[in-house]
């Protein structure tokens, strides 16, 4: 998943506090998440500030919990193939949103460079400490929520269905991403999770014959 930072939600630009403000979280994020990759839960705030060359009171500045200290990481990473939708959706408005959605999922789990392969794998090793970290969890699946929302909003400007089919087609592919990169995680599967999004997205089209119908002009 992508650990590229977002640009600002609003359209002035950003100040230089607001930037190195933003670098400073993500890169307590980054650390955090690959203290937690090789450590666990046994990882401390204290560990965390230390790591990231800031001061403990610094860390709290941003944070609240060590476990929160990911959060930018994982909203970041799973909002990516969201822009991804966003962007492919308008620019290419005739193609059917099943494909859209598999093609953004494939982009997005696929690593760009060493960073973005790196990064994949701090994801898989936070899955790990998940396990017995319910915090961690919690972040996770908060995530994963705000995915969902931001997917929703894309479907509906995108889609010619109704709420209830793009709440659940919403609910559903960013089920199937989440699951993807569980599996993988999980080493359930030799297959890269992007593949595993895709076919999982498939499955969300077979039970969602709207997201196969073209869209645009030439729909019908």
């Amino acid at each position: 998943m992508s650990t590229a930072q977002p640009a600002p939600s609003s359209a002035r630009p950003a100040t230089l506090t607001e930037r190195r403000k933003a670098a400073t979280e993500l890169e307590i994020a980054r650390t955090a998440a690959a203290l937690f990759a090789e450590r666990g839960g046994a990882v401390t705030a204290e560990d965390i500030a230390r790591a990231a060359g800031v001061a403990p009171r610094t860390f709290y500045r941003y944070f609240r919990t060590k476990e929160d200290a990911v959060a930018p990481l994982l909203t970041w990473g799973v909002r990516s193939w969201t822009e991804r939708l966003a962007e492919l959706a308008a620019r290419e408005p005739e193609l059917p949103l099943g494909e859209v959605l598999e093609r953004a999922a494939r982009e997005a789990l696929t690593p760009a460079d060493a960073r973005a392969a790196e990064a994949l794998e701090w994801t898989r090793g936070l899955l790990h400490a998940m396990r017995d970290n319910p915090a961690l969890r919690a972040v996770w699946h908060r995530a994963h929520h705000e995915s969902e929302l931001a997917l929703t909003e894309v479907l509906a400007r995108a889609g010619a269905a109704g709420p209830l089919e793009v709440r659940l087609a919403a609910a559903a592919a960013d089920g199937a991403l989440r699951a993807a990169v569980e599996v993988w995680a999980a080493g359930e599967s030799d297959e890269a999770p992007a593949e595993l999004a895709v076919r999982g997205l498939r499955l969300v089209g077979a039970g969602l014959p709207w997201l196969a119908q073209r869209r645009g002009p030439g729909a019908g």
